[in-house]
């Protein structure tokens, strides 16, 4: 059986390479697919641009997304992605640094299944990744699609 894939969306490399440690150092074994901006991310999920011809039947398990992106930012993904039959149901963690208020609003209102902050310690970060991917790979449960 295929591993199930993470699509992360981390336009920053510093934060990338965090992410994808922590996911390594708690055996979180899962394909890692990553887009560092919102278009690179439709592209991958529509089987378009650099990724024509995937097979848009594989969809991830779950989206980390960041908020702060270039081309398509986080809440414009999350609102098209959540617009579109084929999408819709894929389980989005809002991982942002961002404090606003009205980003952790808007994000639920459109969709998010889960905001969080990304923790400045390298401790605490790697912690939340651990539960984000115990919670989202091993325990959550998707419908089939």
């Amino acid at each position: 059986m295929k591993n199930k894939v993470i699509l992360l969306v981390e336009d920053n490399p510093d934060d990338e390479l965090l992410t994808l440690k922590a996911l390594k150092k708690h055996n979180i074994a899962n394909d890692v697919v990553v887009a560092r901006d919102g278009v690179e991310a439709l592209d991958y999920l529509f089987g378009s641009g650099i990724y024509e011809g995937r097979d848009t039947s594989i969809m991830p398990e779950v989206m980390l997304l960041d908020l702060k992106l270039p081309k398509v930012n986080g809440l414009e993904l999350l609102k098209i992605i959540r617009n579109d039959e084929r999408t819709k149901l894929i389980p989005v963690v809002v991982l942002t640094s961002s404090i606003e208020e009205r980003d952790l609003l808007e994000s639920y209102q459109l969709g998010a299944n889960s905001y969080i902050r990304k923790p400045v310690d390298f401790t605490e970060f790697t912690e939340a990744v651990k539960q984000l991917g115990l919670y989202w790979m091993v325990l959550n449960q998707l419908p089939k699609q």
